[in-house]
């Protein structure tokens, strides 16, 4: 496998139809591309929509889980692998160990963590693909502010930024995430 996009999202089913769509455009598009498809695994929310995508198309999912959740039946039934690790630190190391590229889809804390902990991975040369947060009805606004404003209050260089991109679609998401990242970018990021 040479190209995998790791897709970070809600595993709730409770949310807006519009993000679902979203997700299950991304799992297409990626398949669509040749690229596989990895994610936390489970069976409903984004992480669901996202690997019915990818399937429909014909596409291979990849899918990520802690013991725990293997356990108690979380993952999705029909995913291409499932990869079981022992802790939720393993299984994010795995998940970034498997892609190409990230794209973050809407979501709650445990996305939220997942977006930052990248970020801050690729800051300090620790993982070397595209981050790609998808601003779905501005979901991500409110965040990219707060990100806007710890360079602003010097937190963070103004080259951060370039840290991730941001994309309003799943077409932009998913290109943007197949995007090589040239070394030029990683010497201006750990600075």
């Amino acid at each position: 496998m040479t190209k995998a996009i790791c897709i970070y999202g809600a595993s709730s089913e409770n949310i807006p139809e519009l993000y679902k769509e979203a997700a299950l455009e991304c799992g297409r598009l990626i398949a669509e591309a040749g690229a596989a498809l990895v994610c936390g695994g489970g069976k409903a929310g984004l992480m669901r929509c996202a690997i019915d995508g990818a399937l429909e198309r014909n596409g291979e999912a990849i899918g990520v889980l802690p013991e725990f959740m293997v356990k108690k039946v979380w993952q999705h039934p029909n995913l291409t692998q499932m990869i079981c690790e022992p802790t939720m630190h393993a299984r994010k190391s795995r998940m970034a160990s498997l892609s190409s590229g990230v794209i973050a889809l809407p979501g709650g804390v445990g996305t939220l963590e997942e977006l930052t902990e990248i970020i801050t991975w690729r800051k300090l040369n620790l993982y070397r693909g595209q981050i790609v947060i998808l601003n779905i009805d501005d979901f991500y606004t409110p965040l990219l502010q707060m990100l806007e404003r710890t360079v602003e209050q010097g937190f963070m260089h103004a080259e951060h930024r370039a840290l991730w991109r941001v994309a309003t679609t799943p077409q932009t998401a998913v290109s943007m995430a197949l995007e090589p990242v040239s070394c030029m970018e990683f010497t201006q990021t750990i600075s």
